[in-house]
């Protein structure tokens, strides 16, 4: 019933508020309903000449509402997700697929995407230093409590039902992936790491391995390569790809990304079934985001 709520919102959308694409349409279901996450809006975009007799892969991808217009975009920036999609499918560099572009929460945003499992792992005391550390950067009020294990759920038994439900996709592990940047690539991780039978490969970009915004005595991105360590997929089955900058937030992250590169090698994930890109010069936007989207495309998606 939640499903035919949320199509027959989808149908009394306006056109004119839909983000503007130059190739394909966007299909938007609003505050679609959950029992585990706030209600949120879901664009799907799908490629110029999308056909039922087809069967499409699926990429799920997180802060929905940067992807595909930067006039509706906050800070006007957006990843251009349909201008780079469909150059490469024009090429024939991937295989065909549609976006599945899930807004955030607004003030649930960080709680919702940031890994649960590696934050319970810690000692009272260093959870009280994360809640202290968010508190500081304006992040939380009360005692910091992670919801990404249901906002997980929330993806995987109610939009992905209804993705599959809905479209022409092929529904199966080896077809569906998963991508965020910042806090969105954190959770991306942590969806192919919980649910690796769901999701065949992760494109993190500019992973926030911070979790807080504090550089000095932060226990999270320890807590963070511990998890993956014990939690990582088969290689033999899965993707997983990451990349950073180094301006602005982006500083803050390479030294952490090389000790993650350095446990991908151990774990298996080469030869392809691994990328870790540096890009200096790359700062912290959407822009920078769009510039290089291409790379982990092709690295998921791209034909054989």
């Amino acid at each position: 019933m939640k499903y035919l709520i949320a199509l027959l919102i989808s149908c009394c959308g306006l056109a004119q508020d839909l983000p503007q694409v130059v190739s394909g349409r966007i299909e938007r279901i609003e505050n679609f309903p959950s029992k585990y996450v706030t209600s949120r809006t879901i664009d799907v975009w799908l490629p110029e000449g999308y056909s039922t007799a087809k069967h499409y892969d699926v990429l799920y991808m997180h802060d929905g509402q940067m992807l595909f217009d930067p006039t509706k975009s906050w800070n006007k920036q957006a990843w251009d997700v349909d201008d780079v999609a469909s150059a490469l499918m024009a090429k024939g560099t991937v295989r065909p697929f549609i976006v599945v572009g899930v807004w955030n929460g607004g003030v649930t945003r960080h709680p919702d995407y940031f890994p649960q499992k590696p934050f319970e792992s810690l000692t009272p005391v260093a959870r009280d230093t994360v809640t202290a550390q968010l508190r500081k950067a304006g992040r939380t009020e009360a005692a910091f409590q992670p919801q990404s294990d249901n906002y997980l759920k929330f993806l995987v038994t109610e939009v992905k039902p209804y993705i599959d439900q809905t479209y022409s996709v092929n529904p199966d592990q080896a077809h569906t992936f998963i991508a965020g940047s910042s806090m969105g690539g954190l959770i991306s991780m942590y969806a192919l790491c919980e649910y690796p039978d769901v999701f065949g490969g992760a494109a993190c970009l500019s992973t926030h391995w911070p979790g807080t915004f504090a550089a000095e005595n932060n226990p999270m991105p320890d807590a963070f390569i511990s998890y993956l360590s014990s939690h990582l997929p088969d290689p033999k089955t899965h993707r997983l790809y990451f990349d950073c900058g180094d301006q602005t937030l982006d500083a803050m992250y390479p030294p952490i990304q090389k000790k993650v590169d350095a446990l991908l090698a151990r774990k298996g994930y080469t030869g392809g079934k691994g990328l870790s890109r540096f890009f200096p010069g790359d700062d912290h936007s959407e822009k920078a985001w769009k510039a290089r989207l291409d790379v982990p495309l092709v690295f998921l998606l791209g034909r054989p």
